[in-house]
């Protein structure tokens, strides 16, 4: 007997447009406080896989979704430590033109931004019933963010004002109605912003003119990816270990090769003595890149 049960989560096929990617860099865990937060240009450094014949869908042209490839720019990660990358969907920050109603429908209350208050390479998304689905979040007049409250927006159309007289009174009011063609202002209803039944006067918040908001998409769940650069990995260390070596009797140059018995590091090995000839030290000192070429491990063991 089948219980209706069933899911929604599905693998993200958003542009790289869509995404934010924030590095975070500390040269160490111990340093918490002076770190080093900058953005890194999403487009150009994340790119979509694409089906293929083998994978079943069109070739070339259908992305896979779920899997991107993500090129770390060298002239940003050309230090040792730990970068943390924050990939999150792209936030728009504009701010709210108007909050009002549609003249038809005057139960139907939305926001109405102004495009040319929009950053140019997002004002693509204020089309008619583009935003559908992006979630907005709202600033204090201080700057702050308010933690923990959003509203979702259920459609968007452009609009332009229109001038009607109130009822019983001399009184007019600016309310809105949709345009067909093209328009500055676009007209969001979000949810929630109808009044509960039990309580009609309680009117949830949407916004308030000349308020500051950030919009932003929900087409996948912000990453976090941890990325720790290193003087040694695992591979380095393994060579170290179980590579090949040798060691010069007559030089004291002791070689570790490789696992294609290149050179890897080379060592001074001697020792240090004290006036009656009595052992002090043995020393091994690095030899930085003063390599003895000479010592190629094919040809001393051919």
């Amino acid at each position: 007997m089948a219980i209706g049960s069933y899911g929604n989560i599905r693998p993200a096929d958003c542009s790289p447009e869509d995404v934010q990617i924030i590095l975070n860099y500390t040269p160490s865990r111990d340093v918490t406080d002076n770190f080093i937060l900058t953005e890194l240009d999403a487009p150009t450094l994340l790119k979509p896989y694409f089906n293929n014949t083998q994978t079943g869908g069109n070739a070339g042209v259908e992305i896979l979704g779920g899997l991107y490839n993500l090129t770390l720019p060298a002239e940003q990660f050309n230090a040792l430590g730990i970068y943390t990358l924050y990939l999150r969907p792209a936030q728009i920050r504009t701010v709210i033109t108007d909050c009002g109603v549609l003249s038809a429908l005057p139960n139907v209350k939305g926001i109405v931004i102004d495009i040319t208050n929009v950053p140019v390479q997002y004002q693509n998304k204020f089309v008619p019933q583009g935003l559908v689905g992006f979630r907005v979040e709202y600033l204090n007049a201080d700057g702050s963010k308010i933690p923990n409250f959003f509203r979702v927006v259920t459609s968007s159309f452009f609009c332009e004002p229109v001038v009607t007289n109130e009822i019983n009174t001399t009184q007019k009011s600016i309310r809105y109605r949709y345009v067909d063609g093209n328009s500055n202002l676009i007209f969001l209803t979000l949810s929630p912003s109808s009044s509960p039944t039990n309580k009609p006067n309680a009117t949830p918040f949407i916004g308030q003119p000349n308020q500051n908001i950030i919009i932003s998409n929900t087409f996948f769940n912000p990453v976090t990816i941890e990325i720790d650069m290193v003087e040694y990995d695992i591979s380095s260390l393994a060579i170290a270990l179980y590579g090949n070596q040798t060691k010069s009797i007559d030089d004291g140059i002791y070689t570790i090769y490789d696992s294609e018995n290149n050179i890897f590091r080379q060592y001074n090995l001697y020792e240090i003595r004290d006036q009656f000839n009595a052992l002090l030290y043995e020393v091994r000192q690095s030899r930085g890149n003063n390599i003895d070429f000479s010592k190629n491990f094919t040809t001393i063991t051919s």
